[in-house]
């Protein structure tokens, strides 16, 4: 038996420097918002010869000092590639910027017979409804999982087990979001979508170990100490959890390697939090909520004593 809530300081511990990480790269990145959520221009151009997104973002970004997010479609129905090009801003392009834009491109791609064909400005108003409608989703979420996991395991004190679990969705949240900020990738709507994914995957995860201590304590009753009984029941879930984690942890990965190979942009935004939310998932489910749970349950015991003794 693996004793997790005799060394949970050292969890805690290691997930506040995950996320003070996190934060400190958000002083040094700053956070990007995709032109989803704040607005700007989209230059869609036609080209027939080798082009490089990432290049091209790189010179775009040099030539306007706008954020910018390049990605490489094909439009099969008119036998064309098109390069689509998005700078983020509060204010659109001017025409001299777009014209700096399309300068640095040709310069950089001299024989891939480049040509703007469309022009779009964003309003960012649709995009933060979009974000603002994202986070009621994750709160109602939340909320719902407290509401289940209150009711499903309330012979174990439901409302604390839930409580527990929410504090470790909000660490793999948080890591998530520091996936983000570290790689710079610009919060879209990967973002949320990350966020709700890992969310579900997660809870699943506490849940099946809360099963656990649920079937443990039923079995084994005042027996064993509720950190006996706790590290008995993670020990018990734990190659499970480590398991299904590793597989959708490989597969993420195939995805993001595809993603990579092909530059395909919004799935690489997705698939790389992605792979630190597994991993925070799993992590906070084995070392966090469990030994959490506990100590609520150790001062509620020792509170409980108090009042007896006082009466």
């Amino acid at each position: 038996m693996i004793r997790f809530y005799k060394h949970r300081y050292i969890f805690f511990i290691i997930s506040l420097c995950l996320i003070l990480s996190g934060v400190v790269a958000a002083f040094i990145n700053g956070i990007q918002l995709d032109i989803q959520f704040k607005g700007g221009t989209i230059l869609k151009y036609t080209y027939s010869g080798p082009v490089d997104a990432e290049q091209a973002e790189k010179m775009v970004e040099q030539a306007v000092g706008r954020t910018t997010n390049c990605q490489l479609q094909s439009n099969m129905a008119k036998d064309e590639q098109m390069l689509i090009v998005s700078l983020a801003s509060n204010e659109a392009l001017t025409s001299q910027e777009q014209e700096a834009v399309s300068t640095a491109l040709l310069t950089a791609y001299p024989d891939a017979k480049l040509a703007l064909a469309e022009s779009l400005t964003v309003e960012p108003f649709i995009g933060k409804r979009f974000f603002t409608n994202g986070l009621i989703a994750i709160a109602l979420s939340f909320l719902l999982i407290l509401a289940y996991v209150g009711v499903r395991f309330k012979n174990i004190g439901g409302l604390s087990a839930g409580a527990m679990a929410i504090v470790a969705l909000f660490h793999d949240a948080f890591i998530v979001t520091a996936a983000f900020i570290i790689f710079k990738i610009p919060l879209n709507d990967s973002f949320i979508a990350a966020i709700l994914t890992i969310i579900g995957f997660s809870i699943n995860d506490t849940i099946v170990i809360y099963d656990r201590i649920r079937e443990n304590e039923r079995l084994l009753g005042k027996k064993v100490s509720w950190e006996e009984l706790v590290d008995t029941s993670i020990t018990q879930s734990m190659r499970r959890s480590i398991n299904t984690n590793i597989a959708v942890f490989l597969s993420i990965t195939v995805v993001y390697i595809f993603a990579q190979i092909y530059d395909i942009g919004s799935i690489r935004a997705f698939a790389l939090p992605m792979m630190f939310g597994t991993i925070s998932g799993c992590y906070s489910t084995i070392c966090i909520a469990g030994p959490l749970w506990t100590m609520w349950q150790n001062r509620k015991k020792t509170a409980k004593s108090a009042v007896t003794h006082a009466s």
